[in-house]
């Protein structure tokens, strides 16, 4: 019940004041708060376990997964999922959102990064490049799909974004080998019905066989592990065609490290989502045609990953529970 009382602070005015306000938990009235602070510890608790760790079949809790996971184990009767929310929101704990990652695993990684990022920055053995020295990062884009949307796409309206036919048929795939010049900002790019050697020395021929490169100093290849440029073996084989060149390999499992997947991300936005090629011919025309539009405007990549970022996650990882890189 609501009862009216007379209030001294304001001159005697009337206002309303819950004579149930005890009821409602007041601590000033001595009652015990509705929700007990071993139950907040609790359920906060839970959404920072991993589901299948408790014998539960989901792959992340929800706000409602908690609420029903709260209740089945007895820790409360009754309980929204409004008040989960707000508890988990207080220490930004969001268990229904998540992170991949892909954790260093190469003995050498940091030996091999350095280098890697020397080059972003210019340097090589500790000397500056010269003005014949060129930087290139190169890997390939495989199973690029010209997938013919069923109906044909609507553009814009007012009001109504562009419509893309969710069914499609696939008209074939190309493997889409680049190679990104990091301090030039130019691209060369080439599609394949398939990766291998051949193919990836043909993109290297497409490079070397043009200025500057063909009579460069030193033209630094910095690609990852891929069967088709991996090893010593490989190495001696780019080098006997063309002595200039010179093979940076990433650490294993460290693509992220190569620019030229930067530029793949570039690709995957502007060209291909969503795809709409009504065959292979016009997917090529496409990823061709990007290439040069994007030159007239491409600068350089800002990379922002030092040495000093290296070292620190080095320092990170050491400290972690998952066995760090050498």
């Amino acid at each position: 019940m609501i009862r009216r009382v007379r209030s001294s602070a304001n001159g005697g005015s009337d206002s309303l004041w819950p004579a149930f306000r005890a009821s409602r938990g007041n601590p000033e009235a001595g009652a015990k708060p509705t929700f007990p602070p071993s139950l907040v510890v609790q359920v906060k608790a839970l959404a920072c376990e991993l589901p299948h760790r408790l014998g539960l079949p989901l792959s992340r809790f929800s706000v409602e997964d908690i609420r029903q996971e709260v209740v089945a184990q007895g820790l409360i009767a009754q309980i929204s999922g409004t008040t989960i929310w707000r508890w988990l929101s207080r220490d930004a704990l969001c268990p229904w959102r998540h992170r991949t990652w892909i954790f260093p695993r190469d003995p050498r990684f940091v030996q091999k990064a350095s280098p890697i990022l020397d080059l972003y920055q210019g340097r090589w053995d500790g000397q500056s490049l010269g003005s014949r020295d060129f930087v290139l990062s190169a890997d390939e884009k495989t199973s690029i799909q010209a997938r013919r949307r069923i109906h044909a796409s609507l553009p814009p309206a007012p009001g109504r974004p562009a419509r893309i036919e969710h069914e499609y048929e696939r008209r074939g795939a190309w493997a889409y080998l680049a190679a990104w010049d990091v301090h030039r900002a130019k691209v060369f790019g080439r599609c394949e019905t398939s990766t291998g050697i051949a193919p990836f020395d043909r993109l290297v021929e497409d490079v070397m066989g043009q200025e500057p490169y063909r009579s460069a100093h030193r033209v630094f290849w910095v690609f990852d592990n891929g069967s088709s440029h991996r090893g010593q073996k490989a190495d001696q084989r780019l080098q006997s065609r063309w002595p200039s060149i010179i093979p940076v390999h990433t650490p294993v499992h460290a693509s992220w490290l190569n620019q030229v997947e930067i530029y793949f991300s570039i690709i995957q936005r502007k060209v291909l989502t969503p795809g709409d090629f009504p065959n292979l011919a016009d997917l090529e025309m496409a990823l061709l045609a990007f290439q040069q539009r994007y030159e007239r405007s491409a600068a350089p990549f800002r990379w922002t990953f030092t040495h000093a970022d290296l070292a620190h996650l080095m320092q990170r990882l050491k400290a972690s529970a998952f066995p760090a890189a050498a």
